[in-house]
């Protein structure tokens, strides 16, 4: 009885032990390289560059270890081309009788698997994800009887688990379990940080690169350049030069921000960990192994270590958990259309032009400037959802759904109405100047709330809170902003809602 494996682009595994029940003599592996995906919603070229990289890679890979691959370049003359439908035509063809996957990246192709096997009368085994540290039985087995799913006492349970900074007798080293607190410094004008590593392009990139501009033409996205690692290889080198060049300082500075340095002290690799090249446990361990050796500080090691087996583990979980109904949800009623400056950059706000440039060239940004800025202005302006989502979903090359939605729609947006944020992360223009030096530069000014030179963020603010006041001021962690917004006179409100409607409906 044949088998056919389908492999999604986030399943570029190096350990195949999940491959152990195909029989390699007649079973069949469906790598494809979809249209449908590509434009599912028109990802950045550099993110449709780096799948198709990394799939014809895992292509030569699999085969290395003897398996039998089929492999479906993009059609280029049906537009509409999905996985599944690629695998459709090959199930007669092969006489496969059962179809296999681990977990897809989203909950609309793993409806679609269902779909596929349904038609075809197949048996269809969809495993659990080995390579993710929680599974989705287990944190919803954590869930239960909890009023509130707070990601600090799951991640205490993913240490526990892992025994990864965890003493002998089960306790967390220096009694702490999380050293968040010594992660917010902004960055001195003293200190440079070292560039990432980077990739010449390969023939093979350069091939996917020439395909990109010619059949995506008008995605979003830069593709002059492309430097990310494609290959196990690659991503494994990338990751042993953080570890040397940039992991002692990133758990200081990971929330800052510089005009000078995108990337600061980011290790880059969430792109090689999403998409299965790097094993996202190896990693930890050898953070683990770096602070044992004394080679850096221990908030550096925890701060890396949280945002894997805690945030990343907790995030997968709740989109399993909460979809499909949690994307429908729009608990603050944003209704407004995405700026055109979010494709483009091209705007007066300094920091929101760095952001966005950055993330047009590089198809990434690292997590304050994706939550602090342009989730941060989206979430003031009143954005709708349903347009965030999608622009986080094209730009970023390290997003799948999964980890994407929650984050952008109940982190960024409070869009879920608190389903595991504890209140919205919105924040004036002090926040930014006090992690960044994006204000210095900037033709606005940080330190006015109106006038024609005031921040727009500012401004934006004390609107937002007090627009909203009906579904956030019984909220004890907003208690702070609201005693201050109750400083403000009847006039100045007034003033303060009229140049915030201006301001909105100038773009």
């Amino acid at each position: 009885m044949a088998k056919l494996h389908i492999i999604f682009y986030n399943h570029f595994y190096k350990n195949l032990d999940h491959l152990s029940h195909l029989d390699p003599k007649q079973d069949w592996i469906l790598l494809a390289e979809s249209m449908d995906e590509c434009r599912h919603v028109p990802h950045h070229k550099k993110k449709i560059t780096l799948w198709l990289s990394a799939l014809r890679n895992y292509k030569v890979f699999l085969e290395s270890k003897g398996y039998q691959v089929i492999y479906s370049p993009i059609d280029c003359k049906n537009t509409k081309e999905s996985l599944c439908a690629e695998a459709g035509k090959w199930i007669e063809k092969k006489s496969i009788k059962e179809l296999t996957s681990l977990l897809p990246p989203d909950y609309r192709l793993k409806n679609n698997l269902e779909d596929l096997a349904s038609r075809h009368k197949l048996k269809l085994s969809i495993s659990e994800d080995p390579y993710h540290i929680s599974s989705i039985k287990e944190f919803k087995k954590w869930t239960e009887n909890r009023k509130m799913l707070t990601m600090e006492y799951f991640y205490r349970e993913m240490r526990k688990k892992t025994g990864l900074l965890m003493t002998a007798d089960g306790a967390p080293l220096k009694d702490q379990w999380n050293f968040d607190k010594e992660n917010r410094s902004a960055l001195p004008k003293t200190v440079s940080p070292p560039k990432p590593l980077k990739f010449k392009a390969s023939p093979l990139v350069k091939d996917v690169m020439s395909l990109v501009e010619r059949i995506f033409p008008h995605h979003f996205g830069d593709l002059d350049e492309f430097w990310w690692g494609t290959t196990h290889k690659e991503a494994e080198e990338a990751f042993a030069d953080f570890l040397e060049t940039r992991l002692s300082h990133f758990g200081s500075y990971q929330d800052a921000m510089s005009d000078q340095s995108p990337f600061v002290f980011h290790s880059l690799c969430s792109i090689y960990i999403n998409l299965g090249l790097l094993d996202p446990l190896t990693c930890c361990q050898k953070v683990e192994e770096a602070y044992k050796n004394k080679k850096i500080p221990l908030n550096a090691a925890e701060g890396f270590i949280r945002q894997i087996i805690g945030w990343r583990e907790f995030i997968r979980g709740i989109y399993w958990l909460k979809m499909p109904a949690y994307k429908k949800t729009n608990h603050l009623e944003a209704a407004r259309k995405l700026p055109d400056f979010y494709w483009t950059a091209e705007t007066k706000m300094n920091c929101m032009h760095h952001a966005i440039r950055t993330t047009k060239t590089e198809a990434y940004a690292h997590h304050i400037q994706r939550l602090m800025i342009t989730g941060n202005f989206a979430l003031l302006a009143g954005i709708s959802p349903e347009e965030v989502n999608a622009w986080y979903l094209i730009v970023y090359a390290d997003a799948f759904e999964w980890v994407q939605l929650p984050n952008t729609h109940g982190m960024s947006l409070f869009a879920d109405g608190g389903v595991f944020g504890t209140k919205p992360y919105a924040a004036s223009g002090s926040y930014i100047n006090r992690m960044s030096n994006y204000c210095e530069g900037c033709q606005y000014n940080v330190k006015e709330k109106t006038g024609d030179k005031a921040c727009p963020f500012n401004f934006l603010y004390w609107n937002f809170l007090n627009k909203n006041q009906d579904k956030l001021r019984d909220n004890r962690r907003m208690a702070f902003a609201y005693k201050n917004l109750d400083r403000w006179d009847d006039q100045t409100l007034k003033e303060i809602k009229v140049k915030a409607e201006r301001f909105l409906e100038s773009f």
